[in-house]
């Protein structure tokens, strides 16, 4: 059986919350490969990427560090609610800073899994920050390209910086800030009555806000002037240059208006690395790789001997 630990570590002068899951039969005088497993984002720890391949990834034998991002679910961090892609890349640096402080893991056997914008941040720390030795991305989605994308009205984006700006001053001045939600329906009724039958869309509001993968820690928030810097960003950015390492990327065969089908194809197109391979999951779709036996199953088949191969059990 695994074991969990709440650790933390810090991010400057906060402290991250995270879980620590060590494989069956720890032993703590020998050394461990380990794997950082980064949410999507709006998630949290408790869900897909510590819940479900943290738990496998350490039941195959190696330790895992699942952590919520800076500003969100348990970690520190202000202003609250927060999705900066500067501070999210480096949590995932001191992440492997905490690592390297504990004596039963290896510094050369370091790799890091992502979900979601979790595997698009994966895959953009991993660029530079070299400690990190493998990386698998499961529906990794350019958080940067999706609010670009995401609105398909002319100018929307140069329209949503314009709020931006406004809301800023006006924050600046006194005003509350203003926290919208990722999903802005209440349930699938209200999506379908709103005209939105995408699956990307109806499975989120399946996932985030029903008992599938509800979570404390994920409560559908986020602070509007902190997407002002997502989107001048771009996840793959010089992927071609210094993406190096062995990378491992899953995707769903079912498009959605999320993007990771594309996403996870332009990444693997771009990467620079020598040992790179791309699994499409027949029939899936983008959340069902967040927590469905079958589909989770089939990308860990490929990505635990991934993770064998190039970090050792």
């Amino acid at each position: 059986m695994t074991t969990m630990q709440s650790v933390t570590f810090k991010n400057r002068t906060w402290d991250l919350a995270a879980t620590l899951r060590l494989p069956e039969d720890f032993d703590a005088g020998k050394q461990y490969a380990a794997i950082i497993c980064a949410h999507p984002i709006s998630s949290c720890k408790e869900q897909t990427a510590g819940a479900i391949y943290g738990e496998a990834l350490s039941k195959a034998g190696f330790i895992t560090l699942a952590f919520d991002a800076s500003t969100q679910g348990a970690s520190g961090g202000e202003p609250r609610f927060s999705e900066d892609p500067a501070t999210r890349v480096e949590d995932f640096r001191c992440a492997v800073d905490y690592l390297v402080t504990l004596p039963y893991v290896d510094e050369e056997r370091i790799g890091v899994l992502g979900v979601c914008g979790g595997g698009a941040y994966a895959a953009n720390v991993a660029m530079t920050e070299k400690r990190i030795k493998a990386v698998g991305t499961v529906v990794a989605t350019n958080y940067g390209r999706m609010m670009r994308d995401g609105d398909t009205s002319p100018d929307a984006a140069l329209k949503t910086l314009a709020l931006i700006g406004k809301q800023r001053t006006a924050e600046a001045r006194g005003a509350d800030p203003l926290i919208v939600g990722y999903i802005p329906f209440a349930n699938r009724g209200e999506c379908e009555r709103a005209g939105i039958k995408d699956v990307d869309m109806l499975q989120a509001i399946d996932y985030y806000l029903t008992p599938r993968g509800q979570q404390p820690g994920s409560p559908n928030k986020l602070r509007l002037t902190s997407a002002g810097a997502a989107l001048g960003w771009d996840a793959f950015h010089l992927a071609e240059v210094l993406l190096t390492q062995p990378l491992h990327v899953v995707f769903g065969a079912v498009p959605g208006a999320f993007g990771s089908y594309a996403d996870g194809q332009e990444l693997y197109r771009r990467a620079r690395s020598a040992h790179k391979t791309m699994q499409m999951v027949p029939g899936a779709s983008h959340y069902d790789l967040y927590d469905q036996p079958e589909a989770t199953g089939q990308a860990l088949a490929q990505l635990v001997p991934f993770f064998q191969q190039h970090l050792g059990a």
